[in-house]
């Protein structure tokens, strides 16, 4: 039986690689001024691949955290894994994955941190609340330490002739990206607890509300005592801890990698020191570092990236 061929579709016309990087980087510096202050000390290829990615990664929260999340579903995180597949397959669908796809040619990024973002964000679409840490870590890794496996591969590793660098190496300097991004989310669940409490959720482990007697509906209330400063001591705390774990890790980057992971760090880690200028109210004040100030840390994190 003779087939007629069906009828040619019209193909949406995309933006220029060029275009989709210019894109990627206004919705950077638009979204992420600390994040984007750090990727401009990076190499132009270098820095224009994070901005791809976090470009994308930004799309990907908007789904379970954006103006439309309400109407997302399962089946749009389902629909939203199978673009990833198409754009790494090497077919764009929107502007800004014609530079995600650029960025893959371009850097060894492997799809699975990938997947495991949207795997955090279906995280989101049934839990409002952690009981413990190692449920919060997972969470953590999934939403954000992920983004230290998907930009690794774009910042790279520093290979010296004199001492071989080892599977292991590689390894434990990838466990150290991962909890720069855990280190990240912490400090982002800290400086958004207001925020979340206004609609539902409760990112600190319930088990550490316990530990100080703070309840869910002291939160819920704004409630700031004893009890609630000494439950964000503990939570900066480990906060601390993982940028600790991420700093030793930034040596084995390559040289140019190293200011601006470095001036990431000290950037975001300010946050904390804001939150306990604020004598921990984050129901009523935002944590920010003022521009006057991140631009102290730049020449500190220079000398760091030389010695350390």
């Amino acid at each position: 039986m003779l087939q007629l061929p069906k009828p040619q579709q019209r193909t949406k016309t995309l933006a220029s690689v060029d275009e989709a990087y210019e894109y990627c980087r206004q919705i950077t510096a638009h979204y992420s001024k600390t994040f984007y202050l750090g990727t401009l000390l990076m190499p132009p290829a270098k820095r224009q691949a994070i901005w791809a990615i976090y470009e994308w990664c930004r799309r990907t929260d908007e789904l379970v955290d954006g103006p439309k999340a309400r109407y997302t579903t399962p089946e749009t995180l389902d629909q939203w894994e199978n673009h990833l597949e198409s754009v790494f397959a090497g077919h764009p669908q929107e502007d800004p994955d014609v530079a995600l796809l650029d960025t893959i040619k371009k850097f060894p990024v492997d799809i699975q941190p990938f997947r495991d973002m949207i795997a955090g964000q279906r995280m989101d679409l049934y839990r409002s609340r952690y009981e413990t840490f190692d449920q919060l870590e997972l969470y953590c890794y999934r939403v954000a330490g992920t983004v230290g496996l998907m930009t690794s591969p774009v910042l790279g590793f520093e290979r010296v002739a004199t001492a071989p660098w080892s599977q292991e190496d590689e390894e434990d300097a990838l466990e150290k990206a991962i909890a720069l991004g855990i280190a990240n989310q912490l400090t982002n669940i800290l400086r958004d607890v207001g925020e979340d409490a206004q609609r539902g959720r409760i990112y600190l482990p319930l088990e550490d509300l316990d530990r100080f007697n703070y309840t869910e509906k002291d939160l819920f209330n704004g409630v700031i005592d004893h009890r609630w400063r000494n439950v964000m001591r503990f939570e900066i705390k480990r906060a601390r801890y993982f940028y600790h774990e991420a700093a030793k890790g930034i040596r084995a980057l390559n040289p140019d990698a190293r200011w601006p992971v470095w001036s990431a760090l000290m950037l975001y880690q300010g946050i904390l020191d804001v939150i306990e200028r604020n004598n921990y109210d984050v129901f009523n004040k935002r944590a920010f570092v003022p521009k006057w100030e991140k631009m102290t840390y730049l020449p500190v994190a220079w000398l760091r990236s030389q010695i350390m």
